[in-house]
């Protein structure tokens, strides 16, 4: 894959010295208000999501590459990042539940060309996606991607691009059925937008198993989808759908379990490239801001928050350099 000087530039600002990007996430919008309205048993406002994204910010950057933050209420937290690389996120929070095929939407009132002007060394979308949706609505997801793929060329920045899958029939997506038929999805959507006309540099991916469904490791609950020693093979084989980089979500789940997942990772092998890491550093503060405030969020970043995110950049040992996968233009 070759690289174009600013694409190449803007890489290497939310990447650390061995060229793993250890990035922070802190784009959550809509989730993150009920989140906090809910421990709060009380209206979470937008100055509230400004000051936990800018606390956030302050704290986790010190120990993290870069930080993947919103326009719409991440731009004071994105003065807070320590010199570190920044992120910004272009579409929309959520989806609309009324629409079939949970299609995607763009800020009103952003473009790359604002998001590089406001600061962003890479740009990242996330979209619903699965192999398996009926072909008429992934064409519109398609082309979508096309537009800003091309948006991210003529602008010259990195476009990240997250896929986040679900099942097509409307099914549990926690289930052990879905977990069977989640390694498909994901490298679907991995062989998909790998290919040259949509312009993406690097893959934000899923993990291609479900822990708690793996057998013989300490997330495990009882039912199982997959043996630890298949959860391996498929790190592998999953991995093998792109030459791109590519890096991990933490998809929500505990500090726990996605260490032990970047260990199960690291022990297959897999040639992966960092992460995009949010809730499972931070997502247990939520009640602490919520309920006790700014003061005692704090505290709790520079305590536990800093040992969550520690605890991540000691798994990403394991991670490949993402300069081996690319080359300048």
């Amino acid at each position: 894959m070759k690289l174009t000087p600013g694409k190449l530039a803007g890489l290497k600002a939310v990447s650390d010295a061995r060229n793993v990007i250890a990035a922070a996430a802190m784009d959550q919008r809509g989730s993150l208000q009920k989140s906090l309205a809910k421990e709060r048993g009380a209206e979470a406002t937008g100055k509230d999501l400004e000051i936990f994204k800018s606390l956030v910010t302050d704290v986790l950057t010190q120990h993290a590459s870069a930080i993947l933050l919103d326009p719409e209420f991440g731009l004071p937290a994105s003065h807070e990042r320590h010199g570190k690389g920044l992120l910004l996120a272009y579409e929309k929070t959520g989806y609309d539940a009324n629409t079939p095929g949970r299609l995607p939407d763009l800020l009103d009132v952003w473009s790359v060309r604002r998001l590089k002007e406001a600061g962003a060394d890479c740009l990242k979308i996330l979209l619903y996606y699965t192999p398996l949706e009926k072909p008429e609505i992934n064409e519109i997801k398609h082309a979508w991607i096309e537009r800003i793929g091309d948006e991210c060329r003529s602008l010259d920045i990195p476009f990240f691009l997250e896929f986040v899958g679900y099942d097509e029939n409307g099914a549990d997506e926690k289930s052990v059925a879905y977990a069977k038929k989640k390694p498909s999805v994901v490298a679907g959507a991995m062989k998909e937008f790998s290919m040259d006309r949509y312009g993406v540099d690097v893959l934000k991916v899923e993990v291609p198993i479900v822990m708690e469904f793996v057998e013989g490791t300490k997330a495990f609950k009882g039912e199982a989808a997959y043996t630890r020693e298949e959860a391996l093979g498929l790190f592998r084989s999953v991995g093998e759908s792109t030459e791109k980089p590519f890096i991990y979500l933490s998809a929500g789940v505990s500090n726990p379990v996605f260490i032990e997942t970047l260990e199960l990772a690291g022990e297959s092998g897999v040639a992966f490239n960092g992460v995009l890491c949010g809730r499972a550093t931070w997502k247990d503060g939520i009640p602490i801001y919520a309920k006790q405030g700014e003061a005692a969020f704090r505290e709790w970043l520079e305590t536990v928050g800093v040992e969550n995110i520690e605890n991540v950049n000691k798994a990403l040992q394991a991670a490949t350099p993402w300069t081996s996968k690319v080359q300048s233009a």
